[in-house]
């Protein structure tokens, strides 16, 4: 899951609906949550449910964007931070693992506590949900991780290009907006793993990505002040 930084509250709102320009200028018309590009169809998802925490409603800080999906699946859960890992406080790349096939797991080598806290993350917006056996079933309408599957094949073909034709910066160009265009930066990021090139391009690319989450090879690294 990308770490993402919204920055400073860009103005105060009398509705939060007002926020989702705001949102999408400084994140993407990407879900916070599965990753998924939409151009149209995201919410403003409060992080704190607003039934809940109603003093939150309109703080940026609580502000994420969300998909029909996720915002379903979430509800008005009510999670302290203490309780899992959140993609504007944490490194989440460090905390799950994507792989061929869709699927979303959680990260190897994490402490019993970390892998609670990215477990608690993952059920939150079910973001292991498969059709596979032995995994969470999805909804009939819920695709995440078939989308996440195509976009893998994808960024595995533009790998083999980026190849085939030596890694050059009209290569990367196509592999960076190849990966804007489908959403998903996860996928991208596992994919091209080994390409220090490309994970430094993919990191900047996506808006609102948390540079300070990877060195300056485009690995990630533990979030500054935080537990991951």
């Amino acid at each position: 899951m990308r770490p993402v930084d919204r920055g400073p509250a860009p103005r105060k709102y009398k509705k939060y609906g007002e926020a989702i320009g705001d949102l999408e200028t400084k994140l993407g018309k990407y879900c916070s949550y599965c990753e998924s590009r939409l151009p149209s169809g995201l919410a403003v998802e409060h992080m704190a449910p607003k039934s809940l925490c109603p003093k939150l409603e309109l703080e940026w800080t609580n502000f994420l964007l969300g998909c029909g999906t996720c915002n379903s699946i979430k509800g008005n859960t009510d999670v302290s931070d203490n309780e899992l890992l959140w993609p504007d406080r944490n490194n989440t790349v460090l905390a799950l693992a994507y792989s061929d096939g869709g699927y979303v797991e959680i990260a190897d080598n994490l402490s019993a506590e970390l892998s609670q806290r990215a477990k608690a993350l993952i059920d939150l917006v079910g973001l292991d949900r498969h059709t596979a056996t032995g995994w969470p079933r999805p909804s009939r309408r819920d695709n995440r991780w078939s989308e996440r599957e195509k976009v893998w094949k994808i960024a595995e073909r533009c790998r083999l290009l980026y190849e085939k034709i030596g890694e050059s910066e009209d290569a990367l160009a196509s592999v960076v907006d190849a990966a804007k265009g489908w959403g998903f930066f996860s996928v991208w990021l596992s994919v091209f793993k080994e390409y220090s090139a490309v994970l430094i391009e993919l990191v900047s690319a996506f808006p609102g990505t948390a540079q300070f989450c990877f060195d300056q090879n485009g690995n990630p690294v533990p979030r500054p002040n935080a537990v991951i």
